[in-house]
């Protein structure tokens, strides 16, 4: 519940009334939503992959490693864009709770290098599938666990509504 953006006025706009124009305040730039801290730049092919990508969820030119995603403007709805290109980029299948833990681009691309290195890839690698398989309509088709269960009720009680 942070403001993703500050913006300094020397005066309010009021109304004829001496109310507060909403329609007349500036809009926040988004070009400005770093909150002071020095910029520095990606240092490792990761790092910069993750910069770009947090870029274009933020909407913002440029993310340095030790900024942080909630103070950029991000939100929980823009972490889970965030995983999702990451799983894209990286194929690591992230919680979205590892945003919220390791909230900054340097914090995150250790954390992916951490689990590649510690063997811990079956938990972050994002598991193969096998590509769903067309079966023939000719025979009747298992029941589902919901239709399995409908049919075991009406067994038991038969020509019960529920």
């Amino acid at each position: 519940m942070l403001p993703s953006a500050f913006v300094f006025l020397d005066k309010l706009p009021l109304t004829p009334s001496g109310k507060v124009n909403r329609r007349a305040l500036p809009a926040p730039d988004p070009a400005q939503r770093t909150l002071g801290a020095a910029f520095v730049s990606s240092r490792t092919p990761a790092e910069e992959r993750l910069a770009e990508i947090w870029a274009q969820v933020l909407k913002l030119e440029r993310v340095g490693v030790h900024d942080n995603f909630f103070e950029l403007g991000g939100h929980s709805l823009l972490a889970t864009q965030l995983i999702s290109r990451v799983r894209a980029a990286f194929n690591v299948e992230l919680p979205v709770r590892a945003i919220f833990e390791s909230p900054t681009v340097a914090g995150l691309a250790e954390r992916i290098r951490g689990w590649g290195d510690a063997g811990w890839g079956d938990a972050c690698v994002a598991p193969t599938t096998n590509p769903i398989q067309r079966v023939s309509r000719e025979a009747p088709l298992p029941l589902s666990f919901a239709q399995q269960r409908l049919w075991f009720i009406d067994q038991v009680e038969p020509g019960n509504p529920a």
